[in-house]
């Protein structure tokens, strides 16, 4: 991995008895330092919400924290806004709708190219998803066609996010996470990582560290899963 890389990865937006982002706007801020703006990405919002209307949420939520937002939407190209921004952050949602919103502008590799060169990334759900090698484990309904799995390879491994432990005292008898992560592993190979709520990864540079509250499971093809905690460094996991 590239030893200019800023990417912070947040299983989700809002946590219980907390406002949207509040949780980790420290983090935010410490994330997007030393930028005046960021570019905001709505295309995972399904519909209930307008790309404006979403944009605005993340807006007001960064100005308590000193950050300018401007939605890609806004732009009259989107690669302009890529191109040009200092700082990135695509947002939850649907991740089959955000993942064929990148392919429709051809998104994807100006912003691994952006990444490489240093612009921070942070994702957030959906935005988390398609950080990993494909998006082959998100719990989204697949509400539309995309033209591959593939994602952005930020991290060489998937994500899911919201990541839900087995309720052993439940009475449900269909397939939980775990199970369903683990037949993803009889047809693919890559490590997957279950973010509980409150979790993020931070990426800075060859280092990656498990941070925020929950933990998470590693999930490996043909191993058990492992538990991680809060604090964890993950730095091996680049060098997949």
């Amino acid at each position: 991995m590239n030893d200019a890389r800023r990417i912070l990865l947040l299983s989700t937006s809002t946590v219980h008895g907390s406002g949207f982002l509040e949780y980790c706007a420290q983090e935010i801020a410490d994330h997007f330092q030393g930028c005046a703006s960021v570019v905001f990405v709505p295309y995972a919002s399904p519909g209930g919400m307008s790309y404006d209307e979403y944009t605005d949420r993340v807006a007001r939520q960064f100005a308590t924290i000193g950050l300018g937002v401007e939605g890609i939407h806004t732009w009259p190209e989107p690669a302009l806004a890529v191109g040009e921004t200092a700082g990135l952050f695509i947002g939850g949602g649907n991740t089959f709708l955000l993942l064929r919103e990148l392919y429709r502008q051809d998104l994807l590799p100006l912003i691994r190219s952006r990444v490489e060169e240093g612009m921070p990334y942070m994702g957030s759900s959906a935005g988390s998803n398609v950080a990993g090698l494909t998006i082959g484990t998100t719990n989204d309904m697949p509400i539309v066609h995309t033209p591959s799995f593939d994602a952005l390879g930020l991290v060489p491994f998937n994500l899911n996010p919201h990541y839900l432990d087995p309720d052993p005292g439940s009475t449900h008898m269909g397939e939980t996470r775990q199970t369903r992560i683990q037949e993803f592993h009889v047809q693919n190979p890559e490590p997957v990582i279950g973010l509980r709520e409150g979790a993020w990864l931070r990426v800075a540079g060859p280092a990656v560290r498990l941070e925020g509250r929950g933990g998470a499971r590693l999930f490996r093809h043909d191993r058990e899963p492992e538990e991680l905690a809060a604090g964890s460094d993950l730095s091996d996991m680049l060098q997949i």
